[in-house]
């Protein structure tokens, strides 16, 4: 990790770039002002730069933890980079046009641009899964409280892909079905538990690192990361429980 390899490095410039988009699109907004919420504001494009951009780096930077084949893990963070790239850029480029980026069938472009998204949605699914079996088919590497912390990382990363999953097919469904606006409207219920559950791979292992520069003994930094895993736990059970609840 002192000396990464070329891949890190261009995933890590790539994540930079999407969170620099997010920002400038944040002054954008500032600027042209508009909704913050709904399908066609400024939001998308901050919001999903900015976590794309993190998660990436985020994902470059936990599974060199994981004991998976070099090649093999070069080649998956090459093709998550290039979808991380696609689905901001999708997203950016509808804002821009004034149209909505998820389940848009106005146009055939817009249909296509849609069709992209969630194509590209179902590789992140199929990659990130790859990488949380692995981190659970043998011990992460790291210092003490990392492994935890990466496992449960992943276990909440794959309820921000079910939760995501969802969205598009329920939304998907509704626009099939005549119901477009319905369908805009429809993803509101999960997006907390999205958003909450996807950043736990950045959140715990960063704790589990952190801690490891402290001079506190390994058990008392093992119960530190037992404990922020259970308030994760609990955050992500509640925002669960009131999706359920308004969905």
């Amino acid at each position: 990790m002192d000396d990464p390899r070329p891949v890190e490095r261009l995933c890590h410039a790539i994540g930079l770039l999407l969170v620099v988009s997010g920002a400038l699109h944040l002054a954008v907004f500032a600027v042209d002002g508009g909704p913050w919420y709904g399908p066609v504001s400024w939001r998308k494009p901050v919001t999903f730069g900015l976590s794309f951009g993190a998660t990436l780096i985020a994902i470059t930077w936990v599974t060199s933890y994981l004991r998976i084949e070099t090649r093999l893990r070069a080649v998956l963070l090459t093709v998550f980079a290039a979808d991380c790239v696609v689905e901001v850029g999708g997203i950016t480029l509808q804002a821009w046009r004034r149209v909505p980026s998820h389940l848009d069938m106005e146009t055939p472009f817009d249909t296509a641009v849609s069709m992209t998204l969630a194509i590209g949605g179902g590789v992140l699914v199929v990659l990130l899964t790859v990488f949380a079996v692995a981190a659970f088919r043998h011990r992460p590497a790291g210092p003490p409280g990392m492994a935890p912390a990466v496992r449960a990382g992943f276990a909440v990363l794959l309820v921000a892909l079910a939760s995501g999953a969802a969205m598009i097919a329920r939304g998907v469904l509704l626009t099939r079905t005549g119901h477009q606006e319905a369908a805009y409207h429809s993803t509101a219920p999960l997006k907390p538990l999205h958003g909450v559950s996807l950043h736990a791979v950045l959140v715990l292992p960063a704790l589990a690192w952190l801690l490891s520069r402290t001079s506190w003994s390994e058990q008392t930094r093992r119960r530190t990361v037992a404990v922020a895993i259970g308030c994760y736990v609990a955050a992500v059970a509640a925002t669960g429980i009131w999706a359920v609840l308004t969905y």
